[in-house]
């Protein structure tokens, strides 16, 4: 298996579960998007690979309790979460922007354990007190309860 294997079966993956190629109101994570989410916060994008490439991906953006509340409240959409928050703000929050994970290392607690390794490099430099998770699907509603719990973040699911 070559490493590219691993990239393009997450973009398999991505593509299936978000269905971000439809959907011009999601992140679509291009090189630009890339380099404004360094700059908010080094742990906004983290990754665990192996010798065959990425197994999963994690992108959370820390952002002000105001986005939170806009998006929360459908007044936002998901691209203008990033597009609305800026490097060096304040951030109160974290949005749980998406988690994906191969399929054979589901259910192992890595993806948590990535979650929870970004949230706490994040809460070093900002004072969070809110997670919020739009869910695709119900391990990703899930995860985001267990993470909220072992963080005692206020959780927000959008409706």
């Amino acid at each position: 298996m070559q490493r590219e294997d691993n990239y393009q079966r997450m973009m398999i993956i991505i593509d299936e579960v978000f269905a971000t190629g439809k959907d011009k109101n999601q992140i679509q994570v291009t090189k630009k998007d890339m380099q404004k989410l360094t700059k908010i916060h080094p742990n906004c994008l983290s990754e665990i690979a192996n010798e065959n490439g990425p197994i999963i991906w994690v992108l959370m953006i820390p952002t002000t309790q105001k986005i939170m509340e806009d998006f929360l409240e459908k007044k936002i959409s998901e691209k203008q979460i990033l597009e609305n928050t800026m490097p060096g703000e304040n951030y109160s929050c974290i949005y749980l922007c998406s988690a994906s994970t191969l399929p054979e290392f589901a259910g192992k607690g890595l993806t948590k354990k990535l979650c929870l390794e970004a949230i706490e490099k994040m809460r070093k430099s900002y004072a969070i007190e809110n997670l919020f998770v739009w869910p695709f699907t119900s391990a990703g509603k899930e995860l985001a309860k267990k993470i909220s719990s072992e963080t005692s973040l206020n959780l927000f699911f959008l409706k």
